[in-house]
């Protein structure tokens, strides 16, 4: 599966000939960033919870393989990295959604889960590529930037983004010479984004518009060039990139 290395201090040409398997790849940020990577005359390996998502998705990028299993499940995840053929080069891990609830509307059991369930997710991706991974390839993880504001409502979420960036400054470590980053993003125009919000999407995309440095909301495309860029950069490695169009330069 895997196309290569590329020579050392540069970014060489991208990712042509090279395997990227998308975990989430069946909406939103991993959709985006599989289209690209075929764009880049990369190859991809799709896989979502959803069958009926992901079958669209494949009749679109023509995959080398496609999964159905919730990411969330880490036994099942380190599985299926685990039995696929050969060695690829990058794997993206967009799976997971945000939790906020107030603490007195908090589940508890539910709350341990959710932060628990991501820092297990990324450990078991961490654990199996090893084998599956080339030298110099990349784990690259989707988080945020919403928790670093403290606000009623956001400890579960608070805590994770917290935690993330540590997790993967000591993975990239851990796993070295495979590269492990992780992309804080802000708020960004997906059908996740349109499920939180409901009926405040359109308002809150208009907010944005007018406060955001960058003049519009940032949108899947975004994040994947931004994806693609540390995939194929062997220079990075145990570093948080934000992309959130300037949303923390300015009051919420």
């Amino acid at each position: 599966m895997s196309g290569g290395g590329r020579e050392a201090g540069g970014t060489g040409p991208g990712l042509a000939g090279q395997t990227v398997v998308v975990v989430g790849g069946s909406a939103g940020i991993g959709l985006e960033t599989a289209r690209q990577v075929r764009a880049a005359g990369g190859a991809v390996v799709l896989a979502a919870r959803n069958a009926e998502r992901l079958q669209r998705a494949a009749d679109e990028l023509s995959p080398l393989s496609t999964a159905t299993f919730d990411a969330q499940d880490p036994e099942r995840l380190e599985r299926f990295l685990r039995e696929l053929p050969g060695q690829v080069d990058h794997v993206l891990v967009t799976a997971g959604r945000p939790s906020y609830a107030p603490l007195d509307e908090l589940d508890v059991a539910d709350a341990g889960r959710e932060a628990g369930g991501r820092i297990a997710m990324m450990l078991a991706v961490a654990r199996a590529s090893r084998e599956k991974v080339r030298a110099q390839g990349t784990l690259l993880f989707i988080g945020g930037t919403g928790g670093r504001r403290p606000a009623a409502g956001m400890a579960v979420a608070g805590a994770v983004t917290a935690a993330l960036p540590a997790l993967t400054a000591n993975l990239a470590l851990e796993v070295a010479p495979v590269r492990v980053n992780l992309i804080a993003a802000g708020f960004v125009d997906t059908p996740l984004s349109a499920s939180l919000l409901g009926e405040q999407l359109e308002a809150r995309r208009e907010q944005l518009r007018r406060s955001l440095p960058i003049g519009r909301v940032v949108g899947p495309a975004d994040v994947a060039a931004l994806a693609l860029h540390l995939m194929a950069n062997e220079a990075v490695t145990g570093a948080t990139y934000d992309i959130d169009g300037g949303q923390q330069l300015v009051a919420p």
